[in-house]
């Protein structure tokens, strides 16, 4: 089930409220209360090649379509029905 605009405002919302504090483990969290049924992964931003959709602290979040058999990123907020939660090393 596709991600709703609700759902991604909610989404910017948390990710700009956490801004520089955010950390990999304390936004999945978070990501997993405002929206209980989100497909949610959790990788290390290395890991992945594709432009992220939002920025904060020291993740990256992606996108996700879990429509199909294999995940993909998407940059298609409405194909999107998951997302990944990016990892950044601190600088």
């Amino acid at each position: 089930m596709p991600l709703s605009e609700i759902d991604l405002a909610r989404i910017d919302a948390l990710v700009q409220a956490l801004g520089d504090r955010a950390l990999p483990e304390t936004l999945g969290v978070a990501l997993r209360r405002l929206v209980p049924d989100l497909a949610l992964r959790q990788c290390d931003a290395d890991d992945v090649l594709e432009e992220p959709y939002r920025s904060a602290g020291a993740c990256d979040l992606h996108l996700l379509d879990v429509s199909a058999h294999c995940i993909r990123v998407t940059g298609d907020p409405a194909e999107a029905s998951g997302l990944l939660v990016a990892g950044r090393a601190p600088a």
